[in-house]
């Protein structure tokens, strides 16, 4: 089978290249321009595509390079930077997944006849009553089903994990026995477009222009206020221009039209449900009981989900609106779908 590889120039991809290769396939490394800026965290720098590229060459494979930048800047930064300057709290990685490591690639391999596309994501695809899906990783710390849960039927046909049913240990075992360059290399951490030194203040501030906001309690009083409302997220308790030594205060909610941050007590966070939109299925939409998973290393919550709503079977913390949740069935495995969060119920 004619396998197109993406190497990100990380210890999984590159074990995923050479575990395609030690089942006979025809194997062909990939690596992906993605952000042409500063990069200090992520795993699309300059020195990402040498390692990707050494690897290749140790492997004795042919490895491309895909200039997506402008395609990146359209679907994953601009929509990042809106989502800040609207109060939400987006999850870029998820969709650099859905639109660039996945779409793009899957019309490149189309144009250039693969039959498969692999990645080193730590998760697997599993088939159930004919259908298949998405499902958790073998290692648990790394599992990142939550960042590929969108994967559509046509898609998870002929696509490949093949570092998804191995520890991370076991992954570095491999590389370190095939002498490959990544074997030691650390993960890659965070936004890959947003530097240590920056970080998201300096990158936002750069593309858009702060606004300053009041700090309210249910009530409507007049707490203190934020330089840069754009700044701040549901759930968020530092930061938020409150005077030290009073209690605990949490924000409840980002309201940028007026320039308001609500905070509250902790017990205000909790809530009975949320609401979804631009939900996607594994198969059909499910009515029913599931698990639910807020964050990519997040605590599964139980709850049931019924057309674009999620009701949790005990009140639970608020959900930042914009942040992406993915369901998982009972036995936590499989991935039935997932959407963006709107707001409470």
């Amino acid at each position: 089978m004619k396998v197109m590889c993406a190497m990100s120039g990380g210890v999984d991809s590159s074990v995923a290249a050479a575990e395609l290769l030690r089942a006979g396939h025809d194997v062909v490394g990939v690596t992906m321009r993605l952000w042409g800026g500063d990069s200090d965290t992520g795993c699309c720098s300059i020195a990402d595509v040498d390692d990707a590229r050494r690897v290749a060459q140790q492997l004795g494979i042919d490895h491309l390079v895909f200039n997506f930048t402008d395609d990146f800047e359209t679907s994953v930064v601009k929509p990042y930077v809106e989502a800040h300057r609207r109060g939400l709290t987006p999850n870029p990685c998820i969709e650099c997944n859905r639109h660039l490591k996945f779409w793009r690639l899957s019309e490149r391999a189309d144009l250039l006849g693969f039959d498969a596309i692999a990645t080193g994501h730590h998760a697997r695809i599993v088939e159930h009553h004919g259908t298949r899906y998405v499902a958790r990783g073998a290692d648990p710390d790394k599992d990142q089903s939550y960042v590929v849960h969108m994967l559509p039927q046509r898609e998870l046909e002929r696509t490949l994990f093949p570092v998804g049913h191995m520890n991370k240990s076991e992954v570095r075992e491999l590389a370190a026995r095939s002498g490959l360059g990544t074997a030691t290399k650390p993960d890659s951490q965070d936004v890959c477009f947003i530097t240590e030194k920056g970080g998201r203040e300096q990158f936002l501030g750069n593309r858009i222009a702060f606004r300053p906001a009041v700090v309210v309690d249910r009530d409507g009083s007049e707490l203190g206020q934020v330089p840069a409302i754009e700044l701040v997220t549901v759930g968020q308790r530092r930061g938020i221009g409150l005077p030290g030594g009073g209690p605990k205060r949490y924000v409840l909610e980002v309201d940028t039209a007026r320039a308001v941050v609500v905070v509250g007590d902790e017990h205000e966070l909790f809530e009975d449900g949320l609401v979804l939109e631009a939900l996607t299925w594994a198969s059909a939409p499910i009515d029913g009981e599931v698990l639910v998973q807020c964050s990519a290393h997040g605590r599964p919550r139980r709850a049931v989900v019924r057309d674009h709503t999620v009701t949790w079977i005990e009140p639970e913390r608020r959900v930042a609106p914009g942040q992406t949740v993915v369901l998982y069935d009972l036995s936590d495995t499989r991935v039935l779908g997932g959407g963006i969060t709107v707001g409470a119920t």
